[in-house]
């Protein structure tokens, strides 16, 4: 079995390789992958094996570092061509989440640091990709730090889909205040939606908090209603993929019903994200790209028959976005902020 230290992504700079938690096998079975090559790094990315924003943008930083490391360039122009057309390349596997193109901006980066060598720059390759993960994990234990507060008074909060520490390198964004608050003495119950179709929330949020010893609750995406009406949760956090600059939010489809659902029954609706996912070149959630997935997600997946009649299409968005003002505010490594003052850190 592959070394990944209590890790979602591991760079095994020994071997220059990704290692990586394969969630498509979880519960059932620990699977490690160990990729090399740009196509099954891709792969990895598209097919959900690697998910989370912030830990599909460290594993695609140091793909690209894998890869470069690989290049039989020699000459500094040929090598920096390459580079970037992996970094393209990886950029396509998944459309939504801005992790994934900035991870590989602040590889590419690297091109321009007057490197005098093409083992030079690898070499600087590979340390940018080992400071991003390092990164991601500090900033996590931020997150967690900067929302444990908040729940001083909460006995229960309600997550949809995952983005605990199988979201990230480490510690998760959203779930990080819960780990953070059990680690200071205060134990708060969680309530999962189970997050239809690919029930993230069953498979990987219970698993997660099941392992850390926290009581976890799993519930159909529509019973969320029932549970925020009734007063067993006082709270509800949720990661996002992306932030636009007027604080319209990405994240997994049926994230915006539960904030209506919230701001109706008066409880807090709070998104947990790296400062990275606001994307400030991005006006408001209209211009969010939403990615489309396999209808075969909703009708076969986890199913040993059909579960759709022949000749019916199913659609499946895997994400939709929440509006600015039904989000009570961010929860960042920079500290806890309200949607409407997200244009200061322009």
């Amino acid at each position: 079995m592959y070394d990944l230290r209590g890790e979602t992504v591991h760079f095994d700079v020994e071997h220059n390789r990704l290692l990586a938690l394969d969630q498509t096998e979880l519960p059932q079975k620990t699977v490690v992958l160990a990729l090399r090559t740009r196509e099954e790094l891709f792969e990895a990315i598209q097919s959900l094996r690697v998910r989370g924003a912030p830990a599909i943008g460290v594993a695609a930083a140091i793909g690209l570092a894998v890869l470069a490391n690989e290049s039989c360039q020699t000459e500094i122009p040929a090598f920096c061509a390459e580079v970037r057309e992996n970094a393209a390349y990886l950029k396509a596997a998944r459309p939504t989440a801005v992790n994934l193109p900035w991870a590989l901006g602040e590889m590419e980066k690297v091109l321009s640091n007057g490197a005098k060598t093409v083992e030079a720059l690898k070499a600087a390759l590979t340390s940018r990709a080992l400071a991003l993960h390092a990164a991601d994990v500090e900033v996590c234990r931020k997150i967690g730090e900067n929302g444990a507060p908040l729940l001083k008074n909460c006995r229960a909060v309600l997550t949809h889909c995952n983005a605990g520490r199988l979201a990230a390198v480490k510690y998760g964004t959203a779930l990080a205040p819960i780990y953070t608050a059990k680690e200071q003495g205060h134990n708060i119950a969680v309530y999962a939606d189970e997050t239809r179709p690919l029930l993230q929330g069953a498979r990987l949020t219970a698993y997660e908090l099941h392992e850390a010893g926290i009581d976890v609750t799993v519930l159909c995406d529509s019973a969320a209603s029932y549970v925020l009406g009734s007063g067993k949760v006082q709270a509800v956090l949720v990661g996002c993929d992306r932030v636009a600059a007027n604080g319209d939010t990405a994240n997994k489809v049926g994230t915006s019903g539960v904030a209506v659902l919230a701001q109706h029954y008066g409880i807090p609706f709070y998104v947990c994200a790296p400062f990275s996912t606001i994307d400030f070149s991005c006006a408001s959630g209209a211009e969010i790209p939403i990615e489309l997935r396999d209808d075969r997600e909703i009708g076969t997946l986890w199913y040993q028959k059909k579960m759709l009649p022949d000749g019916v299409c199913a659609l499946n968005p895997a994400f939709d976005v929440t509006s600015a003002d039904l989000i009570t505010a961010f929860i960042t490594e920079k500290g806890v902020i309200e949607p409407k003052a997200l244009a200061q850190y322009r």
